[in-house]
């Protein structure tokens, strides 16, 4: 199945507004906040020979630094302004992008025939994903990873919500880069709390560790602190 073209559109309209300015949008953090922290999570459990595939990588700022602890790292994104952002940042040329529908499954087989069982890094991706198109990406994870690859996958729960609209209830409405996800029509923390494990398992996911924590963001509370979005994490095999 292909993604809805309202969807589509939505990404790509938000990706080709936002500037090459590092934390422009809301989610690019610093990967000393993500990538970093997520990699000694997965890293017990993986394979660092086998590459590593950034699903939903956006600028790609996660997958310059996932390209340090793995030996080759490849970011793919439903968007192509999200790809030229990541091959615009990428001077040293360390990664390798790609535009790719995750919900595509012939595409993706092909990206897994081409590249071999790979390890997956996907952070927040289902939880704003269409709801149809959610049991493809968790698919997608599993194709990707064959036999050997294994998963670190982080989603915003329900409890996230709460957060933004918190932030939200600034006197001027909400903060810059919360609105501009709104008024690109993106919808944070859409699925349920069971909905992503569930999802998982119903993909052929084995569930090797998970937990809770929280995602960083590069825009703040009406109090000045920054927003921290409430999510759980899970690192995956395949069967």
């Amino acid at each position: 199945m292909d993604v809805s073209q309202r969807y589509s559109e939505a990404w790509e309209g938000f990706w080709a507004a936002t500037s090459d300015e590092p934390g422009e949008a809301i989610w690019d953090a610093d990967p000393s906040l993500s990538a970093a922290p997520h990699s000694e999570l997965l890293l017990p459990y993986a394979d660092a020979a086998l590459p590593v595939v950034d699903l939903g990588c956006g600028n790609g700022t996660q997958t310059r630094y996932l390209s340090t602890r793995f030996a080759r790292a490849i970011g793919v994104d439903l968007s192509h302004a999200a790809i030229g952002h990541a091959r615009r940042a990428d001077t040293e040329g360390v990664a390798e992008f790609a535009q790719l529908d995750l919900t595509e499954g012939g595409v993706v087989r092909a990206l897994h025939e081409r590249i071999g069982d790979a390890n997956v890094y996907m952070r927040a991706v289902i939880h704003q994903s269409e709801a149809e198109s959610r049991p493809a990406v968790a698919a997608a994870v599993a194709t990707l990873l064959g036999a050997r690859g294994r998963a670190f996958v982080a989603e915003l729960t329900p409890a996230s919500k709460a957060v933004l609209r918190q932030a939200a209830q600034g006197p001027d409405g909400p903060p810059k880069k919360l609105r501009r996800v709104y008024d690109h029509g993106l919808k944070p923390a859409d699925a349920t709390e069971e909905e992503v494990p569930e999802l998982l398992r119903a993909a052929g996911l084995t569930i090797l560790d998970s937990g809770d924590t929280a995602l960083p963001q590069t825009e703040q509370l009406p109090d000045g602190t920054r927003i921290d979005l409430p999510a759980r994490w899970f690192v995956l095999a395949a069967g």
